[in-house]
């Protein structure tokens, strides 16, 4: 079911790992971001805009995780944009041979045989550097960074305030380190994202992580607070001190600390030297 968070910007969210899609109405149609992730889902999204009379007419991958990165037949056949970066990753991914049984192998089992993956990954490079969504309706800037995947960013809807943050300022999700980038200092390149953020924080009224609560007038500055103080405990060799992870997790998030865990035991492995 899509609600409004904002004018002109709706959101539907998944039941399993609660995904925002966002809605942004335009003059002809929406702009479809990050839309997810079962079948039956982007089927229940689809019959609600075509409820709206908006069909898509252009679509936005924040990056390439493969929640990210879904379609429907029923959305259509809109340009599914994302940047060069996040492009090049899919594309590559979708040149080897046994990408579909790779892919299905990482998808929650709960639902795996409910994520249609036909159209998985068919995402148009915009070109490098592009800051605006090419599509007739409100300004959308994209704001690339380093962060958590290749390719990753931000949209900032500036007439209604709004910011799609991708995989980012989660209040369910401690910040992903990228796993596929070959980094050599992905916390480092964590907070670089988070500052680009945090310019956008205060023309910021409603913020749309990609999994996770929206958050109203100063969640935004809040959350990137939060983000950061994990990751300087985790540069420091320090247990963090988050709500997201220990014995007090919500109930069915209890993953989350192996996913901390494993990024602990990464940096420090990585911070022995020889």
């Amino acid at each position: 079911m899509l609600k409004q968070a904002a004018q002109d910007v709706l959101v539907h969210q998944s039941a399993l790992l609660q995904n925002n899609t966002v809605v942004v109405r335009g003059r002809t149609g929406v702009l479809l971001v990050d839309p997810g992730i079962t079948g039956a889902e982007m089927a229940c999204l689809a019959d609600d805009l075509s409820d709206l009379s908006q069909p898509v007419v252009a679509g936005f991958a924040t990056h390439p995780d493969w929640d990210h990165v879904l379609w429907h037949p029923h959305l259509g056949q809109a340009p599914r944009y994302g940047t060069a970066r996040c492009a090049a990753f899919l594309h590559n991914q979708l040149s080897q041979a046994d990408w579909k049984t790779r892919t299905a192998e990482g998808l929650p089992p709960e639902i795996a045989d409910d994520i249609p993956l036909d159209l998985y990954g068919l995402i148009t490079a915009l070109p490098a550097r592009t800051t605006q969504i090419p599509w007739h309706g409100p300004d959308v800037q994209i704001i690339e960074h380093p962060a958590h995947a290749p390719g990753h960013a931000a949209l900032f809807v500036k007439e209604a305030g709004v910011l799609i943050a991708g995989d980012m300022l989660s209040d369910l999700f401690i910040p992903m380190l990228d796993d596929f980038n070959g980094t050599q200092d992905p916390i480092e390149d964590y907070l670089v994202g988070l500052q680009l953020l945090e310019e956008l924080a205060d023309d910021t009224h409603v913020l749309i992580p990609g999994h996770g609560s929206i958050g109203g007038p100063g969640q935004t500055r809040a959350r990137i607070n939060q983000d950061r103080a994990y990751l300087h405990a985790l540069r420091d060799g320090r247990e963090p001190s988050d709500p997201r992870i220990g014995p007090s997790v919500q109930p069915g998030w209890e993953w989350v600390n192996d996913i901390h865990a494993g990024q602990a035991q990464r940096i420090r492995r990585d911070a022995t030297p020889g």
